[in-house]
Order: structure tokens, then C-alpha cells, then sequence
């Protein structure tokens, strides 16, 4: 589950769904990736510094995935991010100073280092290569931005078996979880950190789980209600102190922080305390809010939400009655206001908060175990039958529209459609396909131009092209063409897609990332290297304090004298010395003590110090994102 704040991965064995907690201990991994002078940092670790290092501090790469520059939405967000995006050739980037140096990052391989944690998460759980993986995506998501999530897997090194939605996710863990009996018509209500889905499902006894109709707003989430609280506050401060702390982007993540922390405790209590020492100037600020002034500056977002549901039963051709189930998904549907509305608007239904963080998770290790042939009896026979959200028209010579695909069309979906040429010895055909609802194609987002080219040359009219349009079951187009005629030649077809990563780009990015990986592996070797040598020489020095006056006064000396020298060396060069320096300086120590050590061992009745032992606590922490402590500013 690869989210706009927090991200999970969980696996299929034993016939049941497994969570893996991460390093820290923890079943989600914020979706942060930092940059400093040193190194790199993603999840616990980049989020836990990101006050200090805010500039540098990268999140919400959900929501620039697979879009243009510029985007007003995204431009929309840019006031608010403290990091900057550069325009590459209309693609969005992220620019930020690693290791002394400006670098810049596309959305792709930001959201491919929060999946290589992932990817390690689970490798350490399982002691195995993980290869294959289900990556999740808003139901809403469009055709760039789901082949910019499967790129950012390809640069992880996940072959990526399957992009499923994140409320059929939902409703297949769901479906299995509650053992239904019955045909059951289930609305999927997922309000998470950044993105908004509502999907009608019907479950039907024979395990089949067919999507009906999808809607929801891919910039709508716990985010949107953060940065209505953080603009509240920062004009309250300015209000009070005259003072502008929105120039400071440490102020502004500090400030952020604890509008997360107070509409969380909003959820549960009717009013939230905020205290921040020295937050802009030396000017410490002190502030309340109550969970009804929260409700009223977030009432239009909460609103919005029950647009959606009644275009979903619209869609779907459903009355509210006929909903047996509503699910609620996402940690944003703990917003009491939320579950009020959607409760009033369904005359009082009760609503099922069901695994709010991990259903999503749960319903992609499902699906991977059901694609990689597991026999377990609980997904057997399992099938899904997922839809396509938006509708698909194309455009060609003269503004002529064809209508593809209806949205919520049932997926995967094929159609070939007959063209030819408009003018004499024209060499190509261009298509253009466009997104979107409206019936106009002005009026709708333009997908993509493909360019059929190298037709022969002939008069007007007389080539026969016949295209095809295939929409897979990741909802993503294909276009394939061939000229009719006696012998069917296939056609060359150019997708000129100018914010998608090219095959090139995507290969060359993910050696990058198996470059630092091979890094990374290295300088963990490293400093356990550097923390067995530390571990055996502090272990020589206990063996002969211990052993006291029975060990020969020569050999103590040799002991501690060798002791000093190897901690001075070791604080000489903890940044510069090699894992082959530790090693050698291990090996070189070990031929020298060893005489000493067997008497000590003797004389203690063979209780000493191990030569070649490194201890588990010194080995367990050397990866390369280990963040150390982490001091949280509390209310």
C-alpha cells in the first residue's frame, strides 16, 4: 500500500495476510525520503528530522506522480510543500541538496525509495528476495499516474504483478475477512492521508467480487485538513504577535506537526492544546482549537465527500437502500464529522470501521497470493472484476470524436476501431486519446498523442489501418496498429507521452538505485565491521579487569595498552577508515591477544571474551536508515 503519508506492506502465508512491521517496530512507514550532507534517509528517519531539515525532506510524491508541471493543482500544492519543484520539460521534479550537491528527483524514484523500504521491510521479516509485489493505487487514479506508480516499482526492482485499486482492495480483504453470505452491495468509503475513493462492490456468493462504479478526488485527504488548520494558526500568530512565520520553513513543519497531533486528538476529545517553545523569533505559541471551529474551516472539504457518493450511486444505478454494507477505509474516517455526515446521509446506517489502516494492504497480499498460484482454500476461487474510472474518447483529423470506453466500463477492455489516411502520401496517422467525463474533448484531459507511422505511400483513403485500444487490467492503454491489406503488416505506434518515463530512463534509474543499494550494503558492512573490533577490544578490557591480579602483569599491560591504542585509532578515523581497515586492525589485535586471552579464559574457567564475536545489539542497527533517537515535540 503505497500512500501519500504512511505506507505498509504485508504478505500471504499460512492462509492468512501477515503485516510486516518495520525496523522501528512500526506497521506503517511514513512516505518521507530526506537528503542530507551524508546520506539518505526514508520513513521513521527522514520524517523524525524533517523540522530540522525541512527543505530537503520529501513527501506527498503521491500527488505529483504522473502529472504535469503545470498542473494547477499543482501549483496549488507548491504553496504549501517546503521542498522545491522544478520544471523539467513540463515533468515536475523535486530539487533538493544531497551530499553538497543539487540534485533533482522525479516523483517515479521518490515513490521508488519509499518501495525499496518497503521491499527491504519485507526481505528481513521473510530472510528471502522479494521479487514480485501488488502495489495499490486511488481508485481515481488516471492512466499516466498508474504507469508512473509501475515504473517507480520497476526502479525498486518489483516486478509488479498487478496495480489494483485501493477500494477493491479493500472489499476483497473485506469480502474474505467477514465470511458473507449472500449477494451483499458494499460501499467502499476510503478518505486517506492525500487521496479520496468511493467504490460500490458487490459481493456475491460464488467469491466474485465485481466492482460497480468508482469515483473520488485524488487530492482530497488528511493533508487538505492539515493545511486548513496550519493557515488558521499561522494567521493566529501573526494576529497575535505581528509577526509572519510563513517565510520560515522550520516554523511552518514545526507548526504543521502539531496541527496533525491536534486534529488527531480532535477525533476523540472536543478540544486540542497546542504549545510550541520558541516557535518563530524566540516567540513561543500558545493556542486551542475545538473540534466544532475544525469542523466549520474543513466543512466544504467534508462536504465534497458526499458528492461523490451520490455520483457512485448514480453511476451504479443504485438507491441508498440497496447498500447493505458501508466500509469505512483510511485514518481520515476517524474525523467524527466525516462519519456523521456519511451516517445521516444514508438515514442512519451504521458504518463499519473495518482495519481502517491495513484493509488496503490486506487486500493487496490477497490478490498477490491469488496471482502467484497460492492453494491456500480461503482464496480459491476468488475472482475480481475491477473497472475502468474514467471515460475514453479519441480525436483525430477535423476534431471528429470517438467515444472508446464509457467510464466505469468493465476492465480489461478491447477495441479496434478502422482508420485512413486525409491527404495524399500522408507517411502517418495521429491519434489523439483524451480522459475525462464531459462529452466534449476540449473539456477533457488529453491522455496522450499516438503516432502510427511509416504507413506506405499512397493516394488518400486508400490505406486501411485497423487500431487497437486496449485498456489491461492495471487500467492502463495500449495501442496497437496494422495496415489491412493482403499480407497484415504491423505498424510502428509512437506514444508520445511528455511527462511519462521513458523504457531508457526507467532502466537507467533503476541501476541508480541498485548502485546505492550496493552502497549502502557496503557502508553496512562497514560499520559492523567497525562495531565488532569496537565490541572485541572493550570485551578484552572487561576480561582483564575482571581477571584482576591473576593475570600476569606484562600481559595486563599488553591488554590495556592495546586497548588505548585501538579506541584512539577508532576515534581517529569512524568516518574514513574502510571495513578491510577493521578487519585488518581485528585480525592484527586478535594475533596479539590471543596468547593473553587463553590465560584469562583459564584462569575464569573458560568464561572470556569470544575473539570473533560481534554482538546482535551492535549489528542490529547499521542500516544504512537508521535514524538513532528520535525526540518528538509533544503537546
Amino acid at each position: 500500500d503505497l500512500g501519500t503519508t504512511y505506507s505498509c506492506v504485508g504478505v500471504f502465508q499460512h492462509g492468512k495476510v501477515e503485516i510486516i512491521a518495520n525496523d522501528q517496530g512500526n506497521r506503517t512507514t511514513p512516505s518521507y525520503v530526506a537528503f542530507t550532507d551524508s546520506e539518505r534517509l526514508i520513513g521513521d528517519a527522514a520524517k523524525n528530522q524533517v523540522a530540522m531539515n525541512p527543505k530537503n525532506t520529501v513527501f506527498d510524491a503521491k500527488r505529483l506522480i504522473g502529472r504535469k508541471y503545470n498542473d494547477q493543482k499543482i501549483q496549488a500544492d507548491m504553496k504549501h510543500w517546503p521542498f522545491t519543484v522544478v520544471n523539467d520539460c513540463g515533468k515536475p521534479k523535486i530539487s533538493v541538496d544531497f551530499k553538497g550537491e543539487q540534485k533533482s528527483f522525479a516523483p517515479e524514484e521518490i515513490s521508488s525509495m519509499v518501495l525499496t523500504k518497503m521491499k527491504e521491510t519485507a526481505e528481513a521479516y521473510l530472510g528471502a528476495t522479494v521479487k514480485d509485489a501488488v502495489i495499490t493505487v486511488p481508485a481515481y487514479f488516471n492512466d499516466s499516474q498508474r504507469q508512473a506508480t509501475k515504473d517507480a516499482g520497476a526502479i525498486a526492482g518489483l516486478n509488479v504483478l498487478r496495480i489494483i485499486n485501493e477500494p477493491t482492495a479493500a472489499a476483497l480483504a473485506y469480502g474474505l475477512d467477514e465470511n458473507l453470505k449472500g449477494e451483499r452491495n458494499v460501499l467502499i468509503f476510503d478518505l486517506g492521508g492525500g487521496t479520496f475513493d468511493v467504490s460500490i462492490v458487490t459481493l456475491k456468493e460464488d467469491k466474485l467480487f465485481e466492482v460497480r462504479a468508482a469515483a473520488g478526488n485524488t487530492r482530497l485527504g488528511g493533508e487538505d485538513f492539515d493545511t486548513r488548520l496550519v493557515n488558521h494558526f499561522a494567521e493566529e500568530f501573526e494576529q497575535k504577535y505581528e509577526k509572519d512565520l510563513r517565510s520560515s520553513p522550520q516554523a511552518m513543519r514545526r507548526l504543521r506537526t502539531a496541527a496533525e497531533q491536534s486534529k488527531l486528538i480532535l477525533s476523540s476529545s472536543t478540544e486540542a492544546t497546542i504549545v510550541l517553545d520558541a516557535l518563530y523569533e524566540g516567540v513561543d505559541f500558545y493556542t486551542k482549537i475545538s473540534r466544532a471551529r475544525f469542523e466549520e474551516m474543513c466543512d466544504d472539504l467534508f462536504h465534497s465527500t458526499l458528492d461523490s457518493v451520490e455520483k457512485v450511486l448514480n453511476d451504479a444505478k443504485m438507491d441508498k437502500s440497496q447498500i447493505h454494507d458501508i466500509i469505512l477505509v483510511g485514518g481520515s474516517t476517524r474525523i467524527p464529522k466525516v462519519q456523521s455526515l456519511l451516517q445521516t446521509f444514508f438515514g442512519g446506517k451504521s458504518l463499519n470501521l473495518f482495519m481502517s489502516d491495513e484493509a488496503v494492504v490486506n487486500g493487496a497480499a490477497i490478490q498477490a497470493a491469488i496471482l502467484s498460484g497460492d492453494k491456500s482454500s480461503q482464496i480459491q476461487g476468488v475472482s475480481i472484476v475491477d473497472v475502468a474510472p474514467y471515460l475514453l474518447e479519441i480525436e483525430t483529423t477535423g476534431l471528429v470524436t470517438t467515444k472508446l470506453m464509457e467510464r466505469n466500463t468493465r476492465i480489461p477492455h478491447k477495441r479496434s476501431i478502422k482508420f485512413t489516411t486525409s491527404s495524399d502520401n500522408q507517411p502517418f496517422v495521429n491519434i489523439h486519446v483524451f480522459e475525462g467525463e464531459p462529452a466534449s474533448a476540449k473539456d477533457i484531459n488529453l491522455l496522450d498523442n499516438f503516432l502510427l507511422y511509416r504507413l506506405p505511400l499512397a493516394p488518400r483513403g486508400v490505406p486501411k489501418i485497423d487500431v487497437t485500444f486496449d485498456v489491461d487490467v492495471n487500467g492502463i492503454l495500449n495501442v496497437t496498429a496494422q495496415l489491412i491489406s493482403e499480407k497484415a503488416t504491423k505498424l510502428r505506434v509512437r506514444r508520445e507521452d511528455k511527462i511519462r518515463l521513458t523504457l531508457v530512463e526507467v532502466v537507467c534509474l533503476s541501476d541508480e538505485a541498485k548502485e546505492y543499494a550496493a552502497e549502502k550494503e557496503k557502508e553496512r558492512q562497514r560499520i559492523a565491521a567497525h562495531n565488532q573490533l569496537k565490541n572485541y577490544v572493550l570485551s578484552i578490557k572487561q576480561a582483564a579487569d575482571k581477571a584482576g591480579n591473576e593475570l600476569d602483569h606484562s600481559d595486563k599491560y599488553l591488554v590495556l595498552k592495546k586497548f588505548k591504542e585501538t579506541i584512539k585509532w577508532l576515534d581517529a578515523n569512524t568516518t574514513t577508515a574502510e571495513k578491510e581497515d577493521y578487519d585488518y586492525k581485528l585480525k592484527e589485535l586478535t594475533k596479539i591477544c590471543s596468547a593473553t586471552l587463553a590465560k584469562m579464559q583459564l584462569s575464569a574457567d573458560g568464561s572470556g571474551p569470544q575473539p570473533s564475536y560481534c554482538g546482535k545489539q551492535s549489528c542490529n542497527n547499521v542500516g544504512g536508515n537508521y535514524g538513532g533517537s528520535a525526540v518528538k515535540e509533544v503537546d
